[in-house]
């Protein structure tokens, strides 16, 4: 094939314009600032617009030369998923729910049938909504109590403001009802009378819940909840008896709830406990008692218990334990659930109202996997649905009988092409890291793999996100050709329990990139790869660990691929005016009050930490339209890294035009993704395809 890259001569060069921002007497300089559409949430900026098209044009250049293995990576992929497909149905009051993909189709369609028996019935098609647009995501989609109205709410540019609509199920028609600009779920209260939303303002904060009456327009909603502190986002569930509205608020640490009655949304709220700096919990009710899921006596969280009519008086249920992460809890009528992790790993325990000390764990048959409650959506409920998978295991769908206290499967993922578990191996590993702390590392591999071969390494490390051992079809796509892959569960997350959570943020933050830094050379040192034959990879949060380790130790990765990367850290924690901004510092610091927080987050930053040296191989992706991390931090890099790095390794930025924070939308573009994204990685690495 002809080397296409001569129709473009070479990589952008993006314009240096002096510009620096001052804080405590400190100042730093951002040449390309002027990156960033002034008028922005809308990019209009011809010069912008035309760097961006430049770094496409050069992307697909460069690029080019991989069509075929792209188009072989897709169609593997593409092959190992089931095209038509069907969830296992669910009975939720007097119908059976279930959702479709049917053969070729990129979007879900969403069914019912009677339980007393019937036809079926399409409720919402998702493939007819999308048609003829280049982007299309579905928000929340909520049935009413009776069963007769569908509420749901669609983005169609990936700007995650979506458009809330309502269907009569009855009949099959929309009603005049819109409602624009929501970013929440979609709550039925008032008999079926009433939806619960809340808005995204200009900065994509919902700081409201709000109550629409239908038929009413909107500017006769009310606003049953204002939140003042720009840092706090608002959210509405139900109880789990259905019962009660819960509008709760919080930041990254913590957090406040309300009860009002859904039969009276209107009347008299009640707040279960005011805000306390660092205290986080989650509420439900039964029979008069509310049960509060918390960290406020252990950072592990603990359950307690509090009389409705007396809310803030807390009595310890289940304590908290440094053994026992307590993540969530689950009420029906005639149990509880628990849900957590034990060194690590997913637990799920059935526990009953009548007797605390009766405690019944699920068990499940391998040593590492990730599991837990699925779609339970009845308060009286005899078996309950359960997910599960491991990094060797395909998805399984299990019913759990609790009296029995058996096992059914329902379901295991379809892998169309064949897949033989046998072939591989997963291992449970921990690597020291450089201050004596033990960091897990899930990897899997084929059992015919020999010596130091290509590894791939991926991780997250924020916001007490836990990276599980699941299962992937396209991971196969590295693993086939000899990678070992590996997850490293680095501090950040909390995959170990809230204090790894906490030992990975604000001023410890540091840790989560040595972690993984550190999880790659174990892993050289214990012959699974070799330096420069590891390539890495990590979106968003998982972007910014990207930047920061290319920064630190280049020469240990041989590609890297930073999907919407967060690395401009330090410039985004001081606009305010951002909607990833305030509620972000509890997170990694406020520079623009603490001085000690601008130096740490300076420290650090992958953009102004940029320096001349040797980098390896880079893909960057970014979303024009994403407002969580800006197009414009992924693009001020690549072009800060183009000026700086002294090698001629391949460094390419794609900005989707029209899409956000999770990239192209549908089940095969987003697959198509994924296969240049490998395609990328193999060619780096030189690995045939």
């Amino acid at each position: 094939m002809a080397d296409s890259t001569q129709t473009v001569a070479g990589p952008p060069q993006a314009a240096k314009k002096p510009h620096s921002v001052t804080h405590h007497g400190l100042s730093v300089s951002d040449d390309y600032a002027w990156l960033r559409d002034p008028g922005y949430p809308q990019v209009t900026d011809k010069e912008v617009l035309a760097h961006l098209e430049a770094e496409n044009r050069w992307f697909e250049a460069r690029m080019a030369d991989r069509k075929d293995a792209i188009d072989t990576l897709f169609k593997e992929m593409r092959a190992r998923i089931k095209e038509a497909d069907k969830s296992v149905p669910q009975k939720d009051g007097d119908w059976l729910y279930w959702i479709e993909f049917e053969e070729g189709a990129e979007y879900k369609k969403w069914w019912r049938r009677p339980v007393a028996g019937g036809e079926d019935q399409l409720i919402l098609d998702e493939v007819a909504l999308a048609e003829g647009k280049e982007y299309f995501s579905l928000g929340a989609i909520s049935v009413s109590k009776g069963g007769t109205l569908l509420a749901y709410s669609f983005d169609d540019n990936g700007s995650e403001r979506f458009t809330a609509r309502i269907k009569n199920l009855e009949t099959g028609e929309l009603l005049p009802d819109e409602i624009p600009g929501t970013l929440s779920s979609l709550v039925w209260v008032g008999d079926d009378r009433g939806l619960v939303y809340s808005l995204a303002n200009e900065q994509w904060r919902t700081d409201n819940a709000r109550l629409h009456w239908l038929g009413d327009p909107l500017d006769k909603d009310v606003e049953l909840y204002h939140e003042s502190d720009d840092g706090f986002r608002v959210g509405s569930s139900l109880s789990s008896n259905e019962s009660w509205l819960i509008i709760g608020t919080s930041d990254h640490e913590t957090s406040e709830a309300r009860l009002v009655r859904t039969d009276d949304p209107l009347g008299e709220q009640i707040l279960v406990k005011a805000r306390s700096k660092g205290v986080e919990y989650d509420v439900d009710e039964r029979e008069g008692v509310l049960y509060i899921h918390a960290n406020d006596t252990h950072e592990n969280f603990r359950l307690a218990t509090a009389p409705l009519d007396n809310p803030g008086e807390w009595t310890t249920l289940i304590e908290g334990s440094d053994d026992f992460y307590l993540t969530g809890v689950d009420l029906f009528r005639d149990f509880y659930v628990i849900e957590g992790r034990r060194a690590g790993l997913d637990q799920i325990e059935v526990r009953h109202y009548d007797d605390p000390a009766r405690v019944e764990p699920i068990h499940f048959p391998e040593a590492s996997y990730s599991a837990g409650l699925s779609n339970n959506p009845e308060w009286h409920m005899d078996t309950l649905r359960l997910s599960y998978e491991s990094m060797v295991s395909p998805a399984t769908v299990y019913d759990y009988d609790v009296a029995a206290r058996t096992l059914e499967t329902l379901k295991v993922q379809e892998i169309p092409s064949g897949y033989d578990a046998s072939l591989y191996a997963t291992e449970r590993l921990e690597i020291t890291a450089r201050d004596g702390t033990a960091v897990p590392v899930s990897v899997v591999y084929r059992r015919d793999r020999t010596g130091a071969g290509p590894l791939h390494l991926y991780g997250y490390g924020a916001y007490g996100l836990a990276i599980e051992p699941g299962f992937s079809t396209s991971r196969l796509s590295l693993v086939d050709r000899g990678f070992a892959f590996a997850i490293a569960h680095i501090r950040g997350g909390d995959d170990l329990g809230r204090a790894w959570y906490k030992a990975g943020k604000l001023e410890q933050r540091t840790n989560t990139f040595n972690d993984f830094v550190d999880v790659a050379r174990g892993l050289v040192e214990r012959g699974y790869t070799a330096p420069g034959k590891i390539s890495i990879s990590g979106g968003s949060a998982g972007g910014e660990l990207m930047g920061a380790v290319v920064n630190s130790d280049p020469e240990l990765f041989g590609a890297v691929v930073a999907h919407v990367p967060f690395v401009d850290v330090l410039n985004t924690m001081l606009d305010e005016s951002l909607p990833l901004t305030p509620g972000e510092w509890p997170e990694w610091g406020n520079p623009i009050e603490d001085r000690a927080a601008f130096e740490l987050i300076l420290s650090y930053s992958p953009y102004d930490q940029v320096k001349r040296q040797a980098y390896p191989p880079i893909m960057v992706t970014a979303g024009l339209n994403d407002p969580r991390v800006t197009y414009w931090e992924p693009a001020k890099w690549v072009a800060r890294l183009r000026e700086f790095k002294t090698d001629g390794n391949e460094l390419i930025l794609k900005t989707n035009m029209g899409a956000g924070h999770g990239g192209k939308s549908g089940r095969f573009e987003s697959l198509k993704e994924t296969a240049e994204e490998f395609a990328f990685i193999l060619w780096q690495l030189g690995v045939e395809v």
